[in-house]
């Protein structure tokens, strides 16, 4: 069933169901009745504009799937998607530029919902030695980037644990939003095949955090990854936009990114 084709109930009930809600329990949640909320899912009650933002903000719909919600309610959408350059966003977009520039010489970039390169600063270079050219080609997945057999991967230590996890979170994103790029995505990402020092399976590891182990010329580099989302966002593209930063995780890799910098 396309889009097009969903009922504003089918739409509703997809999120209730996705959410673990029952009728009863969303009912209470959003201050309706369970009767009321029933036969707005079976079509016999049309909703208000009103009733579908407050269901949908107590299933944590995301703005983009909302818009989707209100469309299939006969309303128009609330909330705008503007390009990242934009003049709307410009203040939005010199915080993008500010964390990245702020957070060098330690690598950071910015994605989109499916993992698109939206921005990065000037150290996310150097995890890219040896990379095959047709993957720097826009637009850049960064989840292909780093799992391709041609991309980031050969030179990953920790490639089965890094993936295994990195499949989790993609997992969860799917969860949280019915997105079927990233359930392709997550297709692609699992079918690549380890390189041949990570194929054995993904061990457990007593580290606080999963680290990206990276073999460069300069050194084997040990990274932790920290992400940055726009908390309060009403713009869809901001909502989606997540800025991933790399901070050393030993010194010696602090020392080497210190001293490129000087180099360079």
């Amino acid at each position: 069933m396309s889009i097009m084709d969903r009922t504003v109930g089918d739409v509703l009930r997809d999120w209730r169901q996705r959410r673990h809600f029952s009728q009863l329990d969303l009912a209470h949640e959003a201050g309706v009745s369970s009767r009321h909320l029933s036969f707005l899912e079976t079509g016999r009650s049309r909703p208000s504009r009103e009733i579908l933002l407050r269901l949908a903000d107590h299933l944590d719909v995301p703005l983009r799937e909302r818009n989707v919600l209100l469309l299939a309610g006969g309303f128009a959408p609330v909330f705008p998607e503007r390009r990242l350059d934009d003049p709307a966003l410009v203040l939005a977009r010199e915080a993008v530029d500010l964390i990245l520039t702020g957070h060098e010489p330690y690598p950071a970039l910015a994605i989109d919902r499916h993992w698109t390169l939206m921005a990065a600063n000037r150290s996310i270079p150097l995890l890219l030695e040896g990379v095959a050219e047709h993957l720097l080609q826009p637009p850049v997945n960064v989840m292909r980037l780093c799992f391709h057999p041609e991309g980031i991967a050969p030179r990953i230590v920790n490639g089965a644990t890094l993936r295994s996890h990195m499949v989790v979170r993609l997992h969860h994103e799917i969860a949280v939003s019915g997105d079927p790029v990233l359930q392709d995505l997550l297709a692609e990402i699992s079918g690549y095949p380890l390189a041949d020092e990570a194929a054995s399976s993904p061990r457990p590891t007593p580290e606080v955090a999963v680290p990206f182990v990276l073999r460069s010329d300069a050194g084997v580099l040990r990274f932790l990854s920290t992400t940055t989302v726009f908390g309060t966002a009403t713009d869809v593209t901001l909502n989606e936009l997540a800025i991933e930063s790399f901070f050393p995780a030993d010194a010696e890799t602090r020392d080497v990114l210190r001293r490129l910098e000087t180099a360079g």
